[in-house]
Protein backbone atom coordinates (compact mmCIF):
# COMPACT_ATOMS: atom_id res chain seq x y z
CA UNK A 1 0.00 0.00 0.00
CA UNK A 2 1.37 3.57 -1.16
CA UNK A 3 1.73 5.21 2.45
CA UNK A 4 2.22 9.17 2.43
CA UNK A 5 2.99 11.44 5.19
CA UNK A 6 2.29 15.27 5.16
CA UNK A 7 4.40 18.32 7.01
CA UNK A 8 6.53 17.41 10.48
CA UNK A 9 5.78 13.84 9.96
CA UNK A 10 7.62 13.68 7.07
CA UNK A 11 10.16 15.50 8.47
CA UNK A 12 10.34 12.99 11.26
CA UNK A 13 10.02 9.74 9.39
CA UNK A 14 12.20 10.85 6.60
CA UNK A 15 10.20 10.33 3.37
CA UNK A 16 7.65 12.06 1.81
CA UNK A 17 5.82 8.95 0.72
CA UNK A 18 6.72 4.80 0.39
CA UNK A 19 5.48 1.29 -0.59
CA UNK A 20 4.63 -0.75 2.87
CA UNK A 21 3.48 -4.31 2.44
CA UNK A 22 1.63 -4.42 5.97
CA UNK A 23 0.88 -7.87 7.06
CA UNK A 24 -2.54 -9.53 6.95
CA UNK A 25 -3.42 -8.47 10.53
CA UNK A 26 -3.03 -4.80 10.39
CA UNK A 27 -6.84 -4.08 8.73
CA UNK A 28 -7.50 -0.65 10.32
CA UNK A 29 -5.92 2.83 9.73
CA UNK A 30 -5.19 2.27 13.45
CA UNK A 31 -3.33 -0.94 13.06
CA UNK A 32 -1.61 0.52 10.44
CA UNK A 33 -0.33 3.54 12.55
CA UNK A 34 0.94 1.03 15.48
CA UNK A 35 2.30 -0.95 12.83
CA UNK A 36 4.46 2.04 11.40
CA UNK A 37 5.05 2.76 15.09
CA UNK A 38 7.27 -0.73 15.07
CA UNK A 39 9.66 0.30 12.29
CA UNK A 40 11.75 2.37 13.71
CA UNK A 41 12.63 5.14 15.89
CA UNK A 42 11.83 7.52 13.41
CA UNK A 43 8.03 6.40 13.25
CA UNK A 44 8.18 5.70 17.10
CA UNK A 45 8.99 9.79 17.43
CA UNK A 46 6.55 10.79 14.27
CA UNK A 47 3.70 9.07 15.75
CA UNK A 48 4.42 9.41 19.28
CA UNK A 49 1.01 10.85 20.21
CA UNK A 50 -1.22 9.08 17.90
CA UNK A 51 -4.53 10.12 18.75
CA UNK A 52 -3.56 13.47 17.29
CA UNK A 53 -2.82 12.13 13.70
CA UNK A 54 -5.29 12.31 11.04
CA UNK A 55 -5.43 9.89 8.23
CA UNK A 56 -7.41 9.54 4.64
CA UNK A 57 -7.81 6.28 3.03
CA UNK A 58 -7.58 7.14 -1.04
CA UNK A 59 -7.69 10.60 -0.52
CA UNK A 60 -11.06 10.72 2.19
CA UNK A 61 -10.57 11.52 5.96
CA UNK A 62 -10.69 8.22 7.82
CA UNK A 63 -11.28 7.64 11.50
CA UNK A 64 -9.61 5.00 13.06
CA UNK A 65 -11.56 2.49 12.92
CA UNK A 66 -11.64 2.53 9.49
CA UNK A 67 -10.92 -0.67 6.91
CA UNK A 68 -7.71 -0.80 5.00
CA UNK A 69 -9.27 -3.11 2.79
CA UNK A 70 -9.94 -1.92 -0.85
CA UNK A 71 -7.82 0.88 -0.54
CA UNK A 72 -5.04 1.82 -2.03
CA UNK A 73 -3.28 4.68 -0.28
CA UNK A 74 -3.15 5.48 3.12
CA UNK A 75 -1.86 8.99 4.26
CA UNK A 76 -1.55 10.69 7.50
CA UNK A 77 -1.01 14.29 8.51
CA UNK A 78 -0.71 16.26 11.60
CA UNK A 79 -4.26 18.07 12.76
CA UNK A 80 -4.33 21.66 10.90
CA UNK A 81 -5.38 24.30 11.99
CA UNK A 82 -6.61 27.89 10.07
CA UNK A 83 -6.90 31.46 10.34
Amino acid sequence: MKVVYFAWLRERVGVPEEDIAFPVEVSTVSDALNHLISLGENYAYAFERPSLIRAALDRKHAKPEAPLAGAREIAFFPPMTGG
